[in-house]
């Protein structure tokens, strides 16, 4: 039951923390953010492209057309050293934002 501005907000730290250690293609992204969020968090592909198009422009990734034989081209994306720092920041953010929350509400985790 995940508001669409929180799941927006959340959208670049989501990409960034998947391109960490492994350069992945749009689709592919959207797809482990379903599974691994297990179904919670899923993302219109049509929305996904536009917004790994602006996290470039901000060079946060970089993206490659790659092609395989008896394959489609794909637009893979890699992370950048601009994008771990983004990432790093995301993280300290998203610590002190999950604290507060659980600070006023009382949810505890583990």
């Amino acid at each position: 039951m995940l508001g669409s501005d929180l799941k927006k907000g959340s959208a670049e730290f989501l990409v960034l923390s998947l391109l960490e250690h492994e350069r992945r293609h749009g689709y592919e992204l959207n797809k482990l953010i379903e599974s691994r969020s297990k179904g919670v968090l899923t993302f219109h592909i049509a929305s996904l492209y536009p917004l790994l198009y602006r996290m470039e422009d901000r060079g946060w990734i970089t993206g490659r057309w790659v092609e395989k034989a008896g394959e489609r081209r794909r637009r893979f994306y890699s992370i950048t050293t601009a994008g771990r720092h983004a990432l790093d920041e995301m993280r300290d953010g998203w610590l002190e934002f999950a604290a507060a929350v659980a600070q006023v509400t009382g949810v505890r985790y583990g």
